[in-house]
């Protein structure tokens, strides 16, 4: 296969990847960020103490952790269908991308939250402020270092998990690399697929990495 013939491949590989990968992350902010930060309140000491719930929402995160990517995405194909209308294509792999990050998401945030100075927490509380003003002047703030490592960590994650939707009609990089590199022995491709994706999640670190000095740096001159 010739590099004429391998760009465009290449190229609809890349965007329907990033597609992917962006949308679900999006949903995996907006779900695993309350989940993380919810583990945090609702455990010993915390302002929303309460054991049962802080069980239930532990078991259900540590369950979504523990299940192999490709095992859910085959597991979630009724749900797939059910909301989007099929299993295959870059939109329908959206939705077990989501669902299988989420949960790593939500562990990623709970770590970072409790890292937060449990002395400033304290303030608040002797303050009188409540949950909103805690999460949004404190906790968020005070943990968005590594909170932004771990939307990095996430996103690279579910670069990986795109790989694996290729294997049942997910498109993208790993789409492609199925159907050209492996099934019609392009290892050509095979390798210019795999370049693309080390690219991808190189310059994906960088600009985590960078995002996380910089707030630090202004963090240190506050």
């Amino acid at each position: 296969m010739t590099w004429s013939e391998m760009q465009p491949l290449l190229t609809q590989g890349t965007f329907d990847t990033l597609y992917m990968v962006l949308w679900s992350a999006l949903v995996t902010i907006l779900g695993g960020l309350p989940i993380g930060i919810l583990l945090v309140l609702t455990d010993k000491g915390g302002l929303l103490q309460n054991r049962a719930v802080n069980k239930v929402l532990g078991v259900i995160v540590n369950t979504g952790r523990s299940l192999p990517f490709i095992i859910l995405l085959i597991f979630l194909i009724p749900v797939t269908t059910a909301i989007v209308g099929t299993f295959i294509g870059p939109t329908a792999m959206i939705v077990p991308l989501a669902i299988g990050a989420v949960p790593f998401f939500a562990r990623l945030v709970e770590t970072a939250v409790r890292e937060v100075d449990h002395g400033l927490i304290e303030a608040v509380e002797s303050m009188g402020g409540g949950i909103p003003t805690l999460v949004g002047k404190v906790l968020l703030p005070q943990a968005l270092p590594s909170l932004i490592a771990a939307v990095t960590t996430t996103v690279i994650t579910l670069i990986g998990y795109s790989a694996m939707a290729g294997a049942v009609g997910g498109e993208g990089l790993g789409s492609k690399a199925i159907t050209y590199g492996f099934q019609r022995f392009e290892t050509g491709f095979m390798i210019a697929t795999v370049v693309v994706l080390i690219v991808l999640v190189t310059l994906i670190q960088l600009i985590g990495d960078g995002v996380v000095r910089l707030l630090a740096r202004r963090g240190r001159t506050a």
